[in-house]
This record gives C-alpha cells, structure tokens and sequence, in this order.
C-alpha cells in the first residue's frame, strides 16, 4: 500500500507540473485581455479527456495490461506531445510581463491567500475524485462497468459546466463563477453523503458536481485576472501553483488511504468538508474585492 500511495503521488505531482499553470500563463502572455476566453476554451477541449481516456485505458488494459497501456501512454509523451509543446507553441514577448510589486503584494495579501487556499481546497477535491472515483463509486455499490461509466459521464458534464462558462463569461467575472461552482460541488457531495447511493442520489451528485467541478475548472485559473493585470498575472499563477500542486499531488494518495481504511463515507465526508470550506473562503474573497475596490484599489 505505502509504494502505491507513492507511486501516485509522484504521477500526481508530475502531473500537476504539466502544462497547467504554464499553459495559462502563456495564454495571459499571448493574449492578454482575451485570456479568459482563450482559456475557457482549452479547458472545455481539455474537459472531455477523462471521458475519452477513462474508456479508452480500460480497452488497453484488458487488451495489453497495464504495463502495455503505461507504457504506450508514455511513449505518446515523449514522441508527440513533447515535440509539439516545443516546436508548434509560438513564442510571446515578455518585456512587458513583470512580477507583483511589493506594495501590490502588501496590499492584496490578504486576498492572495485567500485565493490561494480555496484553490489548493478545491483542487483537493476535484483532483482526488479523479484519482479514486472508479474506486468510490465501486465502493458505494457500483459495478466496474458501471463505475466506469459514471467516471467517464462525468467527464462530458465537466464539459457541460466549463461551456456555461465559455457562453457566460461576458456576463459575470470568474470570481462569480468560482463562488457558484464550489457550492455545486459541495451540494452534489452532500447530496450522497445524505442519500448515499440511491440511483436518484447518484444522478443529482453527478449532475451538481458534474457541472460545478467543470466550471470551477476555469474558474481557478482566470479568478487570478479578477484582482491582477497581465504583468503581475504570471507571478500570482505561480505562486498559486505550488500548494495547488502540492494539494494535487497529495489527493490521491490520501483520499486513496482514507478510502481502503475507512471507507466511501468517510471519503465523501471528508470530501465535503473541503468542499465547503472552498466556498466559504470564495465568499470571504468577494468580500475583500469589494472592500478593495471601495478603498480604491484595482481588485
């Protein structure tokens, strides 16, 4: 179990490094104003992996194995998208990019941190459910084909949320759809932690979850444009990244010990307490935006 956990974790952690943070990043660089849109849309191409690949490892694995399957997706890595991240991406100017000064620091401390925890909370949630759900599921009854199924359907819900969203974004700013999609997630959550797996329980956590964990999706990576300008974006974005990563690389082998140990309800519970405390630290957030925004700073 211990090399499991830790084999997880490095695949969680290296994949917390790849191509996420960098990618918005660059996206500010390049597009600057029009950065938002540009990201929402990647995350909704992005949204429909799990539901592509989820079905897809399955197929391999009963085909080849799964040293066949990891193998192959690793060569995939190197031999193509490795090649294409380094010769296909044009390059940005960066003169104009500059880190927070330190009196923006000092000034929006508090709100940085803010962010920064209900991000690393949030993405604790969503990225262990991605680790373990076809475990969780199977633990609250589901049979494999079944588990498989629910882990894939979500995936095309993500979608669902990331292009509300992508429609809306004009509308209202990313913290909005941050503060709403969170407390989606936490309702889907509790909804089975109260009705725990009643087909019509399940349908609900997913659709709630679904659709809010895809939203938040985008949502935690443009809220930074709420309270930054361009040139302190990449900073912000980096300094979120390492406890988002840390959390991220931490979820499955936690939510996986927590589960073998104690089981789908405590999972879920402590899933939901996450959850929720996300959502109210997004509404302390708002809060300190409009209190900044009547002393007269930008955020």
């Amino acid at each position: 179990m211990a090399a499991l956990s830790g084999r997880l974790a490095v695949i969680g952690f290296a994949g917390a490094l790849f191509l996420t943070t960098s990618a918005y990043v660059y996206l500010s660089d390049l597009a600057g104003a029009q950065a938002r849109g540009l990201i929402a849309t990647l995350m909704l191409v992005t949204g429909l992996s799990g539901s592509l690949f989820w079905p897809l490892t399955a197929f391999l694995d009963h085909l080849v194995g799964w040293r066949m399957t990891t193998g192959i997706y690793a060569a995939a890595m190197i031999l193509l998208i490795a090649p294409l991240t380094l010769l296909a991406l044009p390059d940005v100017d960066h003169a104009d990019t500059a880190g927070l000064t330190p009196s923006a620091t000092a000034r929006q401390g508090r709100i940085f941190w803010l962010l920064v925890l209900a991000v690393a909370l949030s993405s604790f949630v969503t990225s262990g459910i991605e680790a373990v759900g076809i475990s969780l599921y199977r633990a609250l009854g589901a049979d494999p084909v079944v588990a498989i199924g629910m882990a894939s359907f979500l995936g095309v819900i993500k979608v669902c949320g990331r292009l509300i969203d992508l429609v809306g974004g004009r509308r209202w700013n990313a913290l909005s759809t941050g503060i709403t999609a969170s407390g989606m997630v936490a309702m889907g959550l509790l909804v089975l932690v109260i009705f725990g797996s009643a087909p019509a329980a399940v349908v609900t956590c997913l659709l709630l979850y679904g659709i809010g964990s895809g939203a938040f999706a985008v949502a935690r990576a443009t809220m930074p444009l709420v309270f930054y300008e361009k040139a302190a974006y990449a900073a912000a974005m980096s300094a979120i990244a390492l406890p988002m990563n840390l959390t991220i690389a931490a979820a499955a082998p936690v939510l996986s010990g927590v589960l073998t140990g104690m089981g789908a309800e405590a999972t879920l519970t402590l899933l939901l307490m996450c959850s929720s405390i996300s959502f109210l630290l997004l509404a302390m957030l708002a809060a300190e935006g409009r209190k900044a925004r009547a002393d007269g700073h930008p955020a």
